[in-house]
This record gives C-alpha cells, sequence and structure tokens, in this order.
C-alpha cells in the first residue's frame, strides 16, 4: 500500500509541476497582451473612434462593391440575413453575390424570393455539388465578379465577406469605404450576441468575442504584423484579392484549407499588404460591428470550434509556416496554442478531480501522499492569481459590451468555455491526423436558426 501511495504521490506532483509550469508561460502570455493593451490605451494609440451617424448615414461610396455570402442550408436565415442587408446597405453601386448549390433547393428558393424585391442581389449557383468547402463556394463567387466586371468594364472598389446568419451593421459599409484607402485588408469587430435560450453555450461566445475583438485583435493591429480574418465583416481591397488570385492559381481563397478566412488577412500581409483592424462606435455608443447568434448545444458548439482548432492551430502550421518578425511569431504562437492548452486544461481538471479524493481520503483517515513541493506551490499561488485576474478581465470586456448581468454571468461561464476547448481540442487532433492520412476538408457547417434581425434590436 505505501508503495503504491509513494508512486501515486510522485505522478500527481509530476503533473502539478508540469500544468503549473506551463499555465505560467500562458498567464505571461496574456499578461503581456494585457499591459501592451493598457499602454495603448493610455497613449491613445488604439483609441476607439466615435464617428457621428450622421456622417456615416450620407458618406457615398467611392466605388462599386461586392459582398460576398457562400450558403449551404440556410434556407432558414438567408432570406432574412438579405432582406435586412438591402435595406442596411441599399446603395445602387453595391452587389451581393450568394453562393449556392444546385441540390440545396430550399437554400436557392429563400434567395430567390429575397432577389424578387433587389435587383442587386445575384444567385451564383456552384456547378458542383455541395457541399465542397466554404472557400470553394468563395472561389466560385469570385469568378462571377470577375465575370461581371469584364463584361461591364468596370471593377468594384473592394469585396466585402459575410456569412449566411449574419446581421450586418448598416454604417459598416461607409466605416469600410473610409478605411480602404490606409489598408488593403480591413477587418471589423464581430459581436456574438446573447441568447436567451442558451445562456451558458452561446453565452460564451459572447464573452470569447467581445474580449478578442475588444483587447487581443486590437493589441494585433497596432503592433502591425497582420490581422487574421474572421470572415465576416472582412474587406479586400480589389486589386489586393486579384494578386492573392495570381499567386494561388486565380484562387484567392485558399480552398484547401478549413479557415480560409484566418489565413486571407495573413496571406494580403505577406503579399505586402497593409492590415486594419477597425473599431469604431456611433456617439451614442453602439459599436459597428456584424452581429450575430452563435452554436446554442455542446455538440454545435464542439463540432464549430474542432474546424477552428483544426484549421488555425494544426492546418495553418502545415500551409503557412512561421513568418515574420518576434511579434508575428509571437502571435502565431497563441493562434496555435489551441490543443496543446486543451491538453492542460484537462489536466487541470483531472488535477482539480484528485485534489478532492485526496481531501476526502485523509478526512476519512485513509492515509496522505507526499505535499507539493515549495516551488509548485508558489507557481499555483501565483495561477490563482492570474485566474482571478483573467475572470475579471473578461467580465469586464463583457459588461463593456452587453451590461452587468452577461459580464457576472462570464464567470460563471469560463468552465463551459473550458470544457469546449478540451473537447475540441481532442477532435481536431484526430481530425488532422485524418486529413493527413488524405481525407479532404469538408464544409462542417453550423445550423442556424435564429437571427438577429428578427429578434432583438440591431
Amino acid at each position: 500500500m505505501a508503495d503504491w501511495l509513494d508512486a501515486y504521490a510522485v505522478v500527481r506532483n509530476e503533473l502539478f509541476l508540469f500544468a503549473a509550469v506551463f499555465f505560467l508561460i500562458g498567464a505571461i502570455d496574456e499578461w503581456a497582451v494585457d499591459i501592451v493593451y493598457f499602454i495603448m490605451r493610455i497613449s491613445g494609440r488604439t483609441k476607439t473612434l466615435r464617428i457621428d451617424e450622421s456622417d456615416l448615414a450620407s458618406h457615398r461610396l467611392r466605388g462599386g462593391v461586392a459582398v460576398f455570402i457562400p450558403v449551404w442550408q440556410e434556407e432558414a436565415v438567408i432570406e432574412t440575413t438579405l432582406r435586412h442587408a438591402s435595406v442596411a446597405w441599399p446603395q445602387a453601386n453595391v452587389l451581393f453575390y450568394v453562393g449556392c448549390y444546385p441540390n440545396d433547393p430550399a437554400t436557392r428558393e429563400a434567395i430567390a424570393r429575397a432577389a424578387e424585391d433587389d435587383d442587386r442581389i445575384r444567385i451564383v449557383l456552384h456547378e458542383r455539388l455541395g457541399p465542397t468547402c466554404k472557400a470553394d463556394c468563395l472561389n466560385r463567387l469570385y469568378r462571377a465578379l470577375e465575370e461581371d466586371e469584364a463584361a461591364f468594364g468596370e471593377q468594384r472598389r473592394f469585396v466585402v465577406l459575410q456569412d449566411a446568419e449574419d446581421c450586418i451593421d448598416p454604417y459598416a459599409l461607409a466605416l469600410i469605404d473610409r478605411g480602404i484607402d490606409r489598408a488593403e485588408f480591413i477587418q471589423l469587430p464581430v459581436l456574438a450576441l446573447p441568447l436567451a435560450t442558451s445562456p451558458f453555450i452561446a453565452g460564451h461566445y459572447s464573452d470569447e468575442f467581445a474580449e478578442a475583438h475588444g483587447k487581443a485583435m486590437v493589441v494585433r493591429s497596432a503592433l502591425g504584423h497582420g490581422v487574421p480574418g474572421a470572415g465576416v465583416g472582412t474587406a479586400i481591397e480589389r486589386g489586393a484579392l486579384s494578386a492573392l488570385a495570381r499567386g494561388q492559381g486565380g484562387k484567392p481563397f485558399a480552398d484547401h484549407s478549413l479557415t480560409e478566412d484566418y489565413e486571407l488577412g495573413l496571406n494580403i500581409a505577406a503579399l505586402g499588404g497593409r492590415s486594419l483592424y477597425l473599431r469604431a462606435r456611433t456617439r451614442g455608443g453602439r459599436l459597428i460591428a456584424t452581429r450575430s447568434y452563435f452554436p446554442a448545444t455542446i455538440e454545435a458548439a464542439v463540432r464549430q470550434k474542432t474546424r477552428w482548432v483544426h484549421g488555425i492551430a494544426l492546418q495553418s502550421w502545415d500551409r503557412m509556416g512561421w513568418r515574420g518578425g518576434p511579434c508575428a511569431v509571437w502571435m502565431t504562437l497563441r493562434d496555435r496554442r489551441g490543443p496543446f492548452a486543451a491538453l492542460l486544461l484537462a489536466i487541470a481538471y483531472t488535477l482539480i478531480g484528485v485534489t478532492a479524493f485526496d481531501l476526502g481520503a485523509a478526512s476519512l483517515g485513509l492515509g496522505t501522499s507526499e505535499p507539493l513541493g515549495a516551488a509548485t506551490q508558489v507557481m499555483l499561488a501565483v495561477l490563482l492569481g492570474s485566474v482571478l485576474w483573467r475572470a475579471l478581465m473578461r467580465s469586464a470586456f463583457t459588461t463593456r459590451e452587453f451590461g452587468w448581468g452577461q459580464g457576472l454571468l462570464a464567470i460563471a461561464r469560463i468552465p463551459i468555455s473550458n470544457i469546449i476547448a478540451i473537447m475540441a481540442g481532442r477532435r481536431a487532433v484526430a481530425a488532422y491526423w485524418r486529413s493527413l492520412k488524405g481525407e479532404a476538408p469538408r464544409w462542417d457547417k453550423t445550423e442556424h436558426r435564429d437571427h438577429p434581425a428578427l429578434s432583438s434590436p440591431v
């Protein structure tokens, strides 16, 4: 029995030390981002723009715009999206290219109903059966744009990417048009709206996007080493899109990637293009952003995040390698930490269970094990402070966008976020292994039923 307890103590203590060391490294990484963010806030380098609504409403676009919306089995939301977009962006020189598939008649009919009332909506039918992948559908839309430009002898000024479930911001287009002279790639914030029917699963996206798009993306843009695309609220200057296409066999979107949106901004930066994360509010305080509901069930959330981790953390390592200087490598490391972070989180929750078991066993007089070393105990104390700080930061960013109620819920949702990350990390590694054996990427899309334009003011 004594030998068993000794072996158990060694394994437990080594796991504590392993987890503590790498969690400490992660904490230092997060503190570094926080420090840079606060320095830039104090110096005014990351000040959020304040723009008068009337100036944006009266702004006249300085060229044509193409909006790409790739669609697969989105009959529940696409009509609402297009009708809202038609009103929000009424300019005559805006064309909506909506890509669909011949074996998805319900979605095509929904698009057609919206197109009856707006001749700026163009239905682009893919010649292949769906689903292929999102990037493949985007490349089909790009070919349609090229055909139109050749036929009419006029090139669009920039292209905007949106998804089928998005609620676009009425002022976003004017804001992008003002900024496109300063950058070839622009990313606007994304707001994951709280969903009353799923306060914890859908709600944890509200927290993650509020912090990521309120802090991490701000820091990344200010450092000037390329901004990854979110796939929605994303704008690309037309010449930059052509340059990407020339370098990739006529296909600007990486159709062998699960996260072509993430790669897009970084690839433009690699070609020498300027990237800009453009964060602005109206005088009334409303953030100019794309708004959307995110998955409301564990299964859907894990499936979506599996694709993100697979594409960003694993696939992009193969496809893009390591680019740029120290700051760029730092940001890339942050992007690719998903699988390892999932492992650490799994170990941490296991150790919480082990500690509870130890305390219970000791209270019953069933024996004790070797205590943790002094260095490990110090690191754990520091990490406890880090966890409390992280919870405070997440709550603060959520509160800024959604109020105190959601800010308090953000703290309670942290374990949910961690559990989903663990499950997605495991599945992403398995999916990556299958891809190494030749499995082609497919459009593993999220099912959408709710739409912000129907259920909340935007």
